[in-house]
């Protein structure tokens, strides 16, 4: 059977993304599965999974934490232990044996955790926690006032972010994606709602961008700014965060970024016709990583290609998408032929450890 083709041709040239050359501009977006060990230790399980998504011209493996305290929810990766650096490298040598190219996001969960799941207390920017309950390994549960965090804290967090990103390349990714989005640690700092200090890290745009431009900086200094993305989702409030001047914010971290050389900036929940979005395509020198904003409901007909390529015409560089990759572990191959695709069976099994809807999403027939 063959299928009409319906891929633009832009988003499958090839386009440099740091150190390296990817051989189209659609990527895999992190998606936080639950499928580690309690202790954070990819398993065998997610080799196949990511290995399955290998056509994509990057992975940007699921958030992975730099320190116990950074825990978010159970069965979450981490890549601060040498068994945790030991499963991730079965993952991305499985990746790489199939051709496929992986970074590691790496994110502090900061007031978005629990004692009964890390055994911490959660750390923040200042105390003030999460609004609701959150998931532990008893369930939902309400959420605890987290401990605000003292010079020395903000230092070690940076040294962390530092130690995993070194952690990860030794753990064979080509580089790591900082998260600064969806209301975890960095963007907790940058937001008005969760931001409360008064000291270097408080009160103003440029106190406020402070802490992430040093995990940033400290990150590059480790691996090189040419393995170092970042990820941002401006004005989103994922996690009760209110960002209060996001107008502001970005404009300012951007121009203290500007200059590093790093490999990519990401964008999450992109749209082409948000002025921020058109201001950070203006702003940012290198690279731009968009992931655009699908229906919640349902992953479109033509797998987000559509969306795609109207952020290719707003100056993106590069397309991320996450479920259309999570259902179609060919995504890449029903692009470029038009075949239709997966959808996502059930959502909750997308949090549920096991093989049900996570490596067993069919491919297309071999004469498809």
């Amino acid at each position: 059977m063959t299928h009409a083709a319906a891929s633009p041709a832009k988003l499958f040239e090839p386009v440099a993304l740091g150190s390296l050359v990817l051989p189209h501009r659609l990527v895999m977006a992190p998606l936080t599965r639950n499928r580690a060990t309690h202790d954070g230790v990819p398993t065998p399980l997610m080799a196949t999974y990511y290995a399955q998504r290998a056509s994509a011209g990057l992975i940007i493996a699921e958030a992975s934490t730099p320190n116990p305290v950074g825990q978010t929810y159970p069965n979450i990766t981490a890549v601060h232990s040498p068994a945790q650096v030991a499963g991730w490298r079965r993952v991305t040598e499985t990746v790489r044996a199939r051709g496929g190219r992986m970074y590691l996001q790496i994110q502090h969960g900061g007031r978005v955790g629990h004692p009964d799941t890390s055994g911490l207390t959660p750390v923040a920017p200042s105390p003030i926690a999460l609004p609701g309950t959150i998931h532990t390994p008893a369930g939902r549960v309400p959420s605890v006032v987290p401990r605000e965090m003292t010079a020395e804290d903000i230092g070690s967090t940076v040294a962390d972010f530092a130690s995993a990103a070194r952690n990860a390349i030794e753990a064979g990714f080509e580089g790591v994606e900082v998260h600064s989005a969806n209301g975890h640690l960095l963007h907790q700092f940058l937001a008005r709602g969760t931001n409360r200090r008064t000291d270097a890290y408080g009160g103003s745009v440029e106190n406020r961008i402070r802490f992430v431009v040093e995990v940033v900086d400290a990150v590059a200094a480790e691996i090189g700014p040419e393995r170092v993305g970042l990820r941002v989702s401006p004005g989103n409030t994922v996690n009760s965060l209110v960002e209060g001047d996001t107008a502001a914010i970005y404009p300012a971290l951007l121009a203290a970024l500007a200059d590093r050389g790093l490999a990519y900036l990401h964008v999450g929940y992109a749209d082409p016709e948000d002025p921020v979005f058109q201001r950070i395509r203006k702003d940012w020198p290198g690279t731009l990583v968009a992931n655009p904003v699908l229906p919640a409901a349902h992953i479109p007909r033509d797998g987000g290609m559509a969306h795609g390529e109207r952020l290719l015409a707003a100056g993106a560089d590069v397309i991320a998408l996450g479920r259309p990759f999570l259902a179609n572990p060919d995504l890449v191959r029903r692009m470029r032929t038009g075949a239709p695709v997966n959808k996502v069976r059930d959502a909750y099994m997308m949090y549920v450890g096991g093989e049900t809807g996570y490596t067993d999403y069919p491919f297309l027939p071999a004469d498809a």
